[in-house]
């Protein structure tokens, strides 16, 4: 019955998601290029609360649950797991005072409005999974650009999404090449929860009354571990792991 009624809602939710990306789309442009990167920084966050807006027509909740002071002045590397696209808009909301950063497939940078938009021009990095004479020098000038900005890399070491919430091993490439790049940084490890059931019938239609969570660990001071990254890498896989909950 959920299944049947989620249709409608979703055809409703689905023209609201679309035409907020729409709206924002010439929005972003003008703050960008009138008035530069801390007007379009405001745009984005604007649009980032409309979509969890949108989400909300699907009775979907979102918990953010932060009881961690951090420091609005440093570089931040955020490791979390990852569940669906219905992670990013609220991470991105509730970190905004981070400016969060993401590292999205090469794809993502053309043809979705808004989307694509803030990806080329926001700071984010795009690579090319399939190439990495592309890849490795994008996420070493990401890197670079983190440190020297104070922004926050957020980073999904699965490398895809968990479809059914189960988390799936990390890849260290990404996570070793942010460690190197910014050195000052603070690392914040993060356990979602229950995204995946917003696709949990595939595509379409979309679950209703999911209650995605976001949880934040302690954060962890990259430079105590100088000289042991492994070891710093597993106790990060470990405690977003712990708190996932299938």
């Amino acid at each position: 019955m959920q299944k049947i009624l989620s249709y409608p809602i979703s055809i409703i939710y689905s023209l609201c998601f679309f035409l907020t990306l729409v709206i924002f789309h010439p929005i972003q442009w003008f703050c960008f290029n009138v008035f530069g990167y801390q007007a379009h920084k405001k745009s984005v966050d604007a649009l980032q609360f409309c979509l969890m807006r949108c989400a909300n027509i699907l009775g979907t909740r979102f918990t953010f649950t932060n009881p961690h002071q951090i420091d609005t002045n440093q570089p931040l590397i955020i490791v979390a797991n990852h569940q669906s696209l219905h992670d990013i808009y609220p991470l991105t909301w509730y970190m905004r005072k981070h400016h969060p950063k993401f590292i999205s497939k090469i794809e993502l940078g053309k043809g979705i409005p808004s989307v694509s938009y803030n990806l080329r021009h926001g700071g984010a990095a795009l690579i090319d999974r399939k190439n990495p004479r592309q890849s490795l020098p994008a996420l070493m000038n990401f890197g670079d650009y983190i440190e020297t900005n104070k922004r926050a890399a957020v980073i999904f070491p699965e490398g895809t999404r968990s479809k059914n919430g189960e988390p799936k091993p990390f890849q260290t490439k990404g996570l070793e090449i942010l460690f190197k790049k910014v050195p000052s940084a603070i690392i914040v490890p993060i356990s979602i929860n229950n995204s995946w059931k917003m696709l949990k019938y595939g595509k379409f239609p979309l679950g209703l009354g999911t209650h995605i969570t976001f949880t934040v660990h302690k954060p962890i001071k990259l430079s105590t571990f100088v000289s042991d990254k492994e070891t710093l890498i597993n106790n990060i896989e470990t405690v977003i792991k712990e708190h996932i909950h299938p």
